[in-house]
């Protein structure tokens, strides 16, 4: 983290945790999914003939198991709040 911040500023790092928030995750969590939708059709082809192929979702590991949706106001003020927390400011037009 120290790397990070020494290159990126707490109000840059708190924009990325906003975007990954609304469109997904970035990285190894996305390549979760990627493997799972492979995982899956393997499985699928691979199923006995009258066996029904399992969701998705099953191949998908639950890291966080705390999961609740946040409206966009929320997780805004959440990243505020990691921006101030890392040193950054917020300001405001108003």
């Amino acid at each position: 983290m120290r790397h990070l911040l020494a290159d990126m500023g707490a109000a840059e790092l708190a924009e990325w945790r906003a975007y990954e928030q609304i469109t997904g995750p970035l990285g190894g969590a996305r390549g979760d999914y990627q493997a799972a939708v492979v995982a899956a059709a393997i499985v699928a082809v691979n199923r006995g003939k009258n066996q029904k192929a399992p969701p998705l979702g099953d191949f998908i590991p639950r890291w966080d198991r705390t999961r609740v949706r946040k409206s966009p106001e929320e997780l805004f003020r959440q990243a505020m709040a990691a921006n101030v927390a890392l040193g950054g400011q917020v300001i405001t037009n108003n």
